[in-house]
């Protein structure tokens, strides 16, 4: 019996039952502009990233910020691009254009709305996973909460309010970010196999 069937629900009591997992690859910490359109450069014969974005946490009324990284995930290697130090290139943009390429990840909007305040895009090829969620009827439609019932752990949130745009990010971060984009690619491919997406 697949998951999808089981498990529609999960407490945060629960998930914080579960053993916790972090994604174990290859990161790569991008933060020229050469470098960052190199690597979109190879990103762009790919056909599914995870996406996902952090942005440095604003606690005061009025104060934001722009997104300060982009994480895209392949099969084997995560990509972590320093927007404040290498821009979005011309490569990023076509990443980020390409019909041809899906980036699936959670909450992806706000994430892509943000990105257009940098730099004006046409977005497209994102897939929102929530989505996928409701069709399966699954009412956790968190990051956290579809990969403690599609996959059995939970993953950190230690990092969350950290402060991504500074210059050097902490090995934790880099993981927390990586981890993040990972997920969103391998919870498209287990909707995938269900034929939700």
């Amino acid at each position: 019996m697949s998951l999808f069937q089981e498990k529609k629900h999960i407490s945060k009591a629960e998930i914080n039952e579960l053993p916790i997992k972090a994604y174990e690859g290859p990161i790569h910490l991008i933060n020229t502009e050469k470098e960052a359109d190199a690597a979109a450069g190879e990103l762009l014969k790919e056909t599914l990233l995870g996406f996902d974005t952090e942005t440095r946490p604003a606690f005061r009324k009025g104060e934001s910020y722009d997104p300060s990284l982009l994480q895209l995930a392949t099969e084997t290697d995560v990509y972590l691009f320093q927007i404040q130090q290498c821009g979005l290139t011309p490569n990023l943009i076509k990443v980020l254009s390409s019909p041809d390429i899906i980036k699936a990840g959670v909450a992806l909007e706000r994430d892509v709305a943000e990105l257009q305040d940098v730099v004006d895009f046409p977005a497209d090829g994102f897939v929102e996973l929530a989505t996928a969620a409701k069709k399966a009827r699954i009412k956790n439609l968190g990051l956290r909460g579809l990969t403690a019932i599609l996959f059995g752990f939970r993953i950190s949130k230690k990092e969350q309010v950290s402060n991504w745009a500074r210059p050097i990010l902490t090995n934790s971060q880099q993981v927390y970010a990586a981890t993040d984009a990972w997920l969103g690619r391998k919870i498209y491919l287990a909707f995938k196999e269900q034929g939700l997406v």
